[in-house]
């Protein structure tokens, strides 16, 4: 006999129970079935999970557009706060500027490395060292390194700090939902497994293939075992289409 298959993502669940609703609204509850008690569950839950996996979905595709920009601040910051310790590194070398200018920045006085800066964390502490300590040498009365300004590295650096707070908001935001969704899958199928149950009760007194015929139009979806396929003749590519 070909066995039930519960739906195993949330776009099926959905489905299922929009199903069930349907056709709790159709019928009469004489004719319905399932249950009044299992129907008011529905219609309470159905909104609620619908809701949030809207949100869900919309929150992720921001999440994945936002990861854009967010790549494009990061490389932008990275690329100006590198270039303009390599500035600080050519002054020195040309004999312009004092090695102990490093020291404006956090950087020992010998030390001629570029940051590698490829975490958030390093472009981060590094930003923020750079526009200290170029202030600190501006109120000293030092002149300004130019090409690139500190003020063109701030902004680089400020669009990047914006960006990544607002990708951490939304990432624990996705998080949320995440679990939220997680904890009202258990419901969804807890409520579509009873509906399931009380249909295929309810025509239990017609024949095998009446009642999967009948339970189908309520969103239970029938797989053929191998065997059967072969002596059914059904191609097995399409079963999962016959009573859905």
């Amino acid at each position: 006999m070909p066995y039930r298959r519960l739906p195993n993502t949330d776009a099926a669940r959905l489905k299922a129970l929009k199903k069930a609703y349907a056709k709790a609204k159709e019928l009469s509850p004489f004719k319905l079935a399932f249950s009044q008690s299992t129907f008011q569950k529905i219609q309470s839950f159905l909104p609620t999970f619908e809701k949030v996996i809207i949100e869900h979905r919309f929150n992720y595709a921001n999440q994945i557009k936002k990861s854009k920009d967010f790549q494009q601040d990061f490389k932008k910051a990275r690329m100006y706060i590198s270039h303009f310790i390599q500035v600080l590194n050519m002054g020195i070398q040309r004999g312009e500027i004092p090695a102990t200018a490093r020291n404006f920045f956090g950087i020992n006085e010998n030390d001629k490395r570029i940051p590698n800066l490829i975490s958030d964390t390093e472009v981060m502490e590094w930003g923020g060292k750079i526009i200290k300590g170029e202030s600190e040498r501006m109120k000293k009365g030092l002149s300004p390194f130019t090409n690139p300004t500190i003020a063109v590295v701030k902004v680089r650096y400020e669009n990047y700090a914006d960006s990544y707070s607002a990708q951490q908001t939304i990432k624990k935001t996705n998080a949320r939902y995440l679990l939220e969704i997680s904890e009202l899958r258990k419901t969804a199928d807890e409520i579509i497994q009873i509906v399931w149950n009380e249909v295929e009760v309810f025509f239990n007194d017609l024949t095998e293939e009446l009642k999967r015929e009948k339970a189908s139009e309520y969103g239970i979806n029938y797989v053929f075992r191998k065997n059967e396929l072969v002596r059914l003749k059904i191609p097995e590519v399409n079963q999962t289409s016959l009573f859905a």
